[in-house]
């Protein structure tokens, strides 16, 4: 059977998450599925190279699926596009690959992006796209306190309880963060890089970071949160509108 790797963007505001969900709730990975059994008779599964959360966005998600038919991978991203309407999911590329390769355990590169916007005034364009602070932050500060989070450390304190990870080891190859001009005021982004990353890490990193561009924490008492290796010391995780799983590496690439 040809193996086909799939690059997904989404809007994850609709969707429980990624993955199908046993109770029927919406998923990006159900909305894939259905539009592949359009094409070719099921049951369809296809496995992504990220398990993203509620309202977590996609901009470069990657999936592996099994198909029985020879497709041109052109033609079938156009008809899974067809197909997709009106979810708020789309197929950006198509490409046959390897039997042996693997959306998931062949990554050896994830990338996130994180979107703050600072104003006083509510967001109407990117709603549930970004997350809104009223308070002037420190962007300098936060990046003197991202700095004790590059590299290999145990991360136990910056993820979640119900991470299902066999280790809280990882190494964080990158955290950049970047301002530039919004309307009525000011974007900050985020952006992290490493092989794979815990559940909730992204958004308890930022978390924690804004607190410390709030003046709430010192750039020191992220480090001390880190070396305490215990989740009570994280600060508040931030809401899921403003992230994004904006790329996935692999050892070739794939599209």
């Amino acid at each position: 059977m040809p193996r086909y790797a799939l690059k997904i963007e989404y809007n994850g505001a609709p969707f429980a998450g990624w993955q199908r969900q046993a109770q029927g709730l919406p998923s990006v990975q159900g909305a894939v599925e259905a539009a592949l059994a359009r094409l070719e008779p099921g049951p369809h599964t296809i496995a992504a190279a990220g398990r993203t959360d509620a309202g977590v966005h996609g901009w470069g998600q990657v999936a592996t699926v099994d198909l029985t038919r020879d497709w041109q991978p052109f033609r079938l991203s156009e008809a899974l596009n067809f197909h997709l309407r009106p979810a708020p999911v789309a197929i950006l590329a198509v490409a046959r690959v390897a039997d042996d390769f693997h959306a998931r355990f062949s990554a050896i590169e994830r990338r996130y992006l994180f979107r703050l916007i600072e104003r006083r005034a509510p967001l109407t364009h990117d709603a549930g796209l970004a997350w809104r602070v009223q308070n002037r932050l420190d962007v300098q500060a936060m990046r003197d306190g991202a700095a004790h989070l590059i590299g290999l450390h145990d991360f136990t304190t910056f993820r979640s309880t119900l991470c299902q990870a066999k280790s809280p080891v990882k190494t964080l190859d990158e955290i950049g963060i970047e301002e530039m001009p919004y309307p009525g005021g000011r974007e900050i982004r985020f952006t992290l890089r490493a092989r794979s990353f815990l559940h909730n890490q992204v958004r308890s990193i930022v978390g924690t970071l804004e607190r410390v561009g709030a003046g709430s924490w010192t750039a020191a008492d992220v480090k001390s949160a880190l070396e305490a290796r215990d989740r009570a010391a994280c600060g508040p995780v931030c809401p899921p509108d403003g992230l994004y799983l904006t790329g996935v590496g692999y050892p070739v690439e794939v599209f």
